[in-house]
């Protein structure tokens, strides 16, 4: 049952963390910690980046002694990725 979870929460915040990626890159509204890597282009008029979010929560755990077996709280961690169209 905990693998379970831990997977459909890993799901849900990779979904989560796509929407955030687009949405920033669509509204050009970043946060610190959003990274970009810049993309050749074949266009001489167009400049593409690539927008990559971080994402992480705790991991909600059915087995309360989990944390202390790790040594640390368990977490998810999942990107988000968007491309950027930008006039340079």
């Amino acid at each position: 049952m905990q693998l379970a979870l831990t997977s459909h929460s890993r799901n849900i915040e990779a979904l989560s963390a796509q929407n955030d990626a687009t949405v920033r890159a669509i509204a050009g509204q970043f946060q610190e910690g959003d990274e970009f890597i810049e993309i050749e282009s074949s266009g001489e008029d167009q400049n593409l980046d690539l927008l990559i979010t971080h994402r992480e929560s705790l991991l909600v755990s059915l087995i309360p002694s989990l944390s202390s077996l790790l040594g640390r709280q368990a977490l998810v961690s999942v990107d988000g990725v968007a491309v950027i169209e930008n006039r340079r």
